[in-house]
C-alpha cells in the first residue's frame, strides 16, 4: 500500500511504515524516545511497536489512564512533569501510541513541551487511523467541553498499522465506522456506498477503505489547514454529537463512545438538512435506517434534550453566540454555517427516537 504524502509528513502503512519510523529515528539522531500509551495499549501494543524499533536511543514508556475522562490538563501536567524529570529535552521525540485521546492529547503535551518537541502518531484504534490522528488537530477537553484547549500542529509522521485492529473490542472497532461513514456523506458517495456492506469485509477490504477514508480527510485539511471554511465540513454530526457525547460522557450506564455518539449526530443533522436545505427524505430514512443497525438505537431521554442543546452553545464552529451546523444538500455535498432554532432540532430528537 503506497505511503500517502501530505503537505508536511507522509502517513504510511503497514510492515513499511517501520522502516521509514527508524529511518526518521536515525536521520534526525534524537536524544531520547517517550512512547505515550494507555493501559490498555500498553498491554496489547507496545511490545509491537518495541520489537520494529531498531536503535540505541533510550526508550522511556510514559502511560496515562484510558478513556477520554482523562483527557485533560491535569494529565498533560503529570506527563510535563515526567518527561522534565525523565530528562527529556528539545531534541527528544514523542511518540504516541493509543487511540484518538492518547493522539489528541500526546501531540498536545509534545507541541507545549519546551516549546515543542517532534512527535509521531501511531493510531491504534480505527477511530483514531481515519479521523483523530490525521489533520495536525492537538488537544484536550476542559472539563465537559471537548477539546476547547488545544493547537494545529502536524506530526512527523504517522504510521497505520492495521494489524493493531485485531486486539479491538468490536464496540471500538465499530465506533471507528463512524468517521469514515462521515467522510463518504460530505464528500465521496462511492466511499459510503462502499461502506454499505460491512458484514462481508474482509480485512483487506477495510485496509483499502481506511485508505480511501484518509485520502478524504487528507484532501480537506490540506485545502483548509486551519480550519476557516471546508475543513468545517468534517464537523458534520460533531455539534450534536459531541454535546451528546459530553452530556453522558460520565454517566457509566448511558456513556456512549465518540462513534456512537457521532452516529446519532449525523441522524439528527441529516433531519435538519431535510428541513434546511431540502435533502431528499428517502435519503434521511436510508442513513437513519443504516446507523442503526450499525450503531444500534440508545434513546435520549427528552428531559436531556435542553441540557445537549445548552452544552451546544460552547462548539468552536459557533460564530457571534449562533450554533452552526454542517448540513448535507445531497450525499457527498454538504453546506457550513448553518443555523436551526431549538424547536427544530428538538424535533430531529424526537425524529432519532422514533
Amino acid at each position: 500500500m503506497t505511503a500517502i504524502q501530505t503537505q508536511d509528513y507522509t502517513i504510511n502503512f503497514n510492515q513499511k511504515s517501520y522502516d521509514n519510523l527508524n529511518q526518521q529515528i536515525n536521520n534526525k539522531n534524537y536524544s531520547s524516545i517517550f512512547i505515550l500509551t494507555d493501559s490498555n495499549t500498553n498491554k496489547h501494543c507496545s511490545s509491537q511497536l518495541l520489537t520494529n524499533i531498531n536503535t540505541d536511543i533510550r526508550i522511556e514508556i510514559l502511560e496515562i489512564e484510558p478513556g477520554e475522562q482523562h483527557k485533560n490538563l491535569d494529565t498533560c501536567s503529570s506527563l510535563w512533569k515526567a518527561l522534565s524529570e525523565l530528562g527529556a529535552d528539545r531534541k527528544s521525540l514523542m511518540i504516541n501510541l493509543g487511540g484518538g485521546v492518547v493522539t489528541d492529547l500526546g501531540g498536545f503535551v509534545a507541541c507545549c513541551y519546551q516549546r515543542g518537541i517532534d512527535f509521531i502518531n501511531i493510531p491504534t484504534t480505527l477511530l483514531s487511523m481515519v479521523d483523530a490522528s490525521i489533520g495536525g488537530k492537538n488537544g484536550v477537553d476542559l472539563g465537559a467541553l471537548k477539546n476547547q484547549i488545544g493547537i494545529i500542529k502536524t506530526p512527523v509522521m504517522v504510521l497505520i498499522d492495521t494489524s493493531f485492529l485485531n486486539s479491538l473490542p468490536q464496540r471500538d472497532l465499530r465506533s471507528g465506522l463512524a468517521e469514515m461513514i462521515k467522510h463518504g456523506l460530505i464528500n465521496n458517495p462511492k466511499h459510503y456506498s462502499d461502506l454499505q456492506n460491512l458484514s462481508n469485509l474482509t480485512l483487506e477490504d477495510l485496509d483499502w477503505l481506511i485508505y480511501d477514508s484518509i485520502n478524504v480527510k487528507k484532501e480537506i485539511v490540506e485545502k483548509d489547514p486551519t480550519e476557516q471554511n471546508l475543513r468545517k465540513t468534517l464537523n458534520f454530526g460533531h455539534t450534536l454529537g459531541h454535546a451528546i457525547e459530553s452530556y453522558y460522557l460520565n454517566q457509566v450506564d448511558k456513556a456512549l463512545l465518540h462513534g456512537e455518539a457521532i452516529a446519532i449526530g449525523m441522524v439528527l443533522e441529516s433531519f435538519l438538512s431535510h428541513k434546511i436545505l431540502g435533502l431528499d427524505i428517502n435519503s434521511v430514512e436510508k442513513i437513519k435506517s443504516f446507523l442503526i443497525k450499525t450503531f444500534g438505537q440508545p434513546k435520549i431521554d427528552p428531559k436531556d434534550f435542553e441540557g445537549i442543546i445548552g452544552l451546544m452553545k460552547h462548539d468552536k464552529k459557533n460564530e457571534n453566540g449562533k450554533i452552526k451546523f454542517v448540513l448535507l444538500e445531497n450525499i457527498g455535498t454538504c453546506k457550513i454555517n448553518q443555523e436551526a432554532p431549538n424547536d427544530l432540532v428538538i424535533k430531529s430528537f424526537e425524529f432519532y427516537n422514533n
